[in-house]
């Protein structure tokens, strides 16, 4: 859970490309999501499900660990399929699940059951009735992170947002405000379609940053770098960071000055997060 719950980036690869598993964990992302929802057509969920346990097993225990499996959403008829191949992958070291279009509280606690407590579960929110029900999921025991499906949320309630997707800015707070409440790791943004546009990549990674989120959804390699680059703090941040405790250590336990600015407890707390943002 602890990979999971510090990871920058999420990669997605397609459960019917076995082949493409280990090559998606070598590309620098945090965590690899195994895709048998969006990335399988209908036809070929029976399949891809045999795919993935071949190619799961194939993999070296460390790798497994950094795996979750995004499976078909409940009152699908691939759902009870899926839920027991988890319970079966989750005995040999599955990272984590991703339950997309996550709005029920039972549903959570069904996957939980099957998963046992070992094994992360990453509600998608991606309806109108996930985020009114928020924080009873991100309450759920079992749930590690919130991930923001951003593309279905918008197709949910008939948007057509701009390209910085100011319209869903209320909703990424509510996310990140769930997650704190609930004492959550910071919440998974969603994603960037425009695989070869590094320009609006960066710009979503930021925004995500700035609003408090602690990792992006990728769908494709390339962006990986740039998602892990634009979500850990700069040089100077850490610098900053350092000199904050420094100065702190040599202190009399109370209020100082540093750089002419005031460093009290707020402070002092902001320094700390950077230094855990910067674990790799």
């Amino acid at each position: 859970m602890n990979a999971i719950a510090s990871a920058r980036s999420f990669l997605f690869v397609p459960a019917s490309r076995p082949d493409r598993y280990a090559k998606a964990l070598a590309s620098g992302a945090g965590a690899v999501i195994i895709d048998l929802e969006d990335a399988v057509a209908p036809n070929t969920k029976v399949q891809a499900r045999q795919q993935l346990v071949d190619g799961f097993s194939a993999l070296q225990a460390a790798d497994r660990l950094r795996v979750l499996v995004r499976i078909n959403g409940a009152g699908t008829t691939w759902y009870a399929d899926d839920l027991a191949l988890m319970g079966r992958l989750s005995k040999h070291d599955l990272g984590g699940v991703v339950l997309p279009k996550a709005e029920a509280v039972a549903d959570l606690v069904q996957l939980t059951a099957m998963v046992g407590s070992g094994c992360a579960v990453l509600p998608m929110i991606e309806t109108a009735a996930g985020l009114a029900a928020l924080d009873l999921l991100a309450a759920c025991t079992g749930v590690t992170r919130l991930v923001f499906g951003n593309l279905d949320f918008q197709a949910d309630l008939g948007m057509a947002c701009g390209p910085d997707e100011a319209e869903l800015q209320p909703v990424r707070l509510a996310l990140v405000v769930a997650s704190r409440r609930a004492g959550l790791a910071a919440p998974v943004d969603g994603v960037t379609p425009g695989t070869g546009d590094t320009v609006q990549l960066q710009q979503d990674a930021a925004r995500s940053r700035r609003s408090g989120f602690g990792a992006k959804l990728c769908i494709h390699p390339a962006q990986v770098a740039l998602v892990q680059d634009t979500l850990a703090p700069t040089n100077a941040e850490i610098d900053w960071a350092r000199r904050v405790l420094d100065a702190k250590s040599r202190s009399d336990g109370g209020v100082f000055i540093l750089d002419g600015r005031m460093v009290d407890a707020p402070v002092l707390r902001l320094a700390q997060r950077v230094f855990a943002l910067a674990a790799p």
